[in-house]
């Protein structure tokens, strides 16, 4: 594998986790939201999956979003008479979004990209140093 490959490789990652966060950013934003009737579900949690490709136009192994998917646990409830979409119980249903999961996650896909943006900048100055070397 070469410095190239190394980029793309990082490339990958960098893309993947930018799509996970984006996914973890919409969880957070819909995390207080509700449902508009009581027979109605409100906002269900999206996970992330990944997989490990060959990309065949480079040839190298690259991390990509295999699928983004609903979380199937159950959603919460909270006891509000007053709202439209309480059930006759009066309790509205409830996203099944944990911001301190969520905020954990978000950090997880921080880190994992910034160590892919690391190795971007290593590669980039490696590059950049052998092309001096071989002006010299």
């Amino acid at each position: 594998m070469d410095l190239r490959d190394t980029l793309l490789v990082s490339v990958f990652g960098m893309r993947a986790q930018s799509t996970r966060m984006r996914v973890i950013a919409e969880n957070m934003a819909n995390a207080d939201s509700v449902a508009q009737t009581p027979d109605a579900d409100p906002y269900r949690r999206q996970t992330v999956s990944f997989k490990n490709t060959l990309d065949r136009v480079t040839g190298i192994d690259a991390v990509r979003v295999s699928k983004i998917d609903e979380d199937k646990s159950p959603f919460g409830e909270r006891f509000d008479p007053g709202h439209p979409a309480a059930n006759a119980a009066g309790y509205v249903r409830t996203p099944n979004v944990n911001t301190l999961v969520e905020t954990m996650d978000m950090r997880e896909a921080q880190r994992s990209y910034e160590a892919n943006l690391q190795v971007v900048d290593a590669s980039r100055s490696m590059i950049m140093k052998t092309i001096d070397l071989l002006r010299s």
